[in-house]
């Protein structure tokens, strides 16, 4: 029989580690480690030329005083444009109207998707009918959206002044008041939005687990309580999602400006991307333009950060 090893005959633990550690890296080993590196330079590549590249050209062209007629003739101005962009009273306006239109949009929005949400989740097939007509806006491009709420808000033949005299209500002038253009633009982005919100919101609706609801109702939890202490925590995910989105899209607005009233009138429809456009290509004023654009990604840089460090915390992830 073979004897078993003694004390002395056993190696050295630290002694067959160092001689491991010592020996060269085998090929296969180097390549296992260097492969998800090799997966993600196509996309890092891709990162680099399409998003730092263009952020840091343009952070550069905002110190330089050009014209996009005469690319060559650039001059460095350093802070001259931003200064003079903040002493500017259009600009100010301008600033306005994009953060009221961007938290209006927001708040309004997600406050009438969620209601339709809470209505809408059942499943019933008239509901489903129901989602799809709430959902078709979204679908719709905003060149038709506007085409068709600029008819809609005509002073003559718009419908929407048609139902008000009807009803013994004077016509309003929708897109040519300064006063209401604003608004105007606000009604028919919330418009187009609402469908995808409320379809993410029945998705998170649906997503809650039912034995949930049903200890709830077995503790005799009343509509209001369980909506509040159950629904809107477990639905936070979702809403820190589309508060984020919303944000994002409603501060780059431009197709219904563009087409709806050009930033008029007298400056009151005006917003930042469509003051960006102006600037550059009706102006030629690409000093101007670039340091407005990067204005632009500070405030939405500025208000993503405060919502993640404020609001984060409140999340419940499930």
């Amino acid at each position: 029989m073979r004897k078993a090893a003694t004390a002395h005959e056993l190696p050295d633990t630290g002694q067959v580690r160092a001689q491991a550690a010592s020996r060269p890296t085998s090929r296969p080993d180097m390549m296992t480690r260097l492969r998800p590196y090799l997966y993600l330079t196509p996309a890092m590549i891709c990162f680099i030329l399409f998003f730092f590249y263009p952020i840091g050209s343009i952070i550069y062209l905002s110190f330089q005083d050009w014209s996009l007629i005469n690319l060559e003739a650039m001059e460095w101005v350093g802070l001259q444009n931003y200064t003079e962009l903040v002493a500017d009273q259009e600009f100010q306006q301008v600033l306005t109207n994009t953060l009221v239109f961007t938290f209006a949009t927001v708040g309004i929005s997600l406050g009438i998707s969620f209601l339709l949400a809470l209505w809408l989740n059942k499943k019933a097939k008239m509901y489903g009918i129901i989602q799809a007509t709430v959902f078709s806006p979204h679908i719709i491009s905003f060149v038709s959206v506007s085409m068709l709420w600029m008819w809609l808000m005509d002073p003559q033949f718009g419908l929407l002044n048609a139902v008000l005299e009807a009803v013994g209500l004077p016509g309003y002038t929708w897109l040519t008041d300064p006063s209401s253009a604003l608004l105007s633009l606000i009604l028919v982005n919330v418009w187009k939005g609402v469908g995808y919100n409320t379809l993410i919101f029945i998705a998170g609706l649906q997503s809650i687990p039912g034995d949930i609801y049903e200890a709830a109702a077995l503790d005799r939890s009343s509509w209001w309580r369980t909506l509040t202490r159950i629904t809107i925590p477990m639905l936070s995910p979702t809403m820190f999602f589309l508060f984020i989105i919303n944000m994002i899209s409603s501060s780059h607005a431009f197709d219904t400006i563009a087409i709806m009233t050009q930033g008029g009138p007298i400056n009151s429809s005006n917003m930042l991307v469509y003051y960006i456009y102006e600037q550059g290509m009706d102006y030629y004023n690409g000093g101007f333009a670039a340091a407005a654009s990067v204005i632009l990604l500070l405030i939405v840089g500025v208000l993503t950060a405060l919502y993640f460090l404020f609001m984060s915390k409140r999340v419940h992830y499930r």
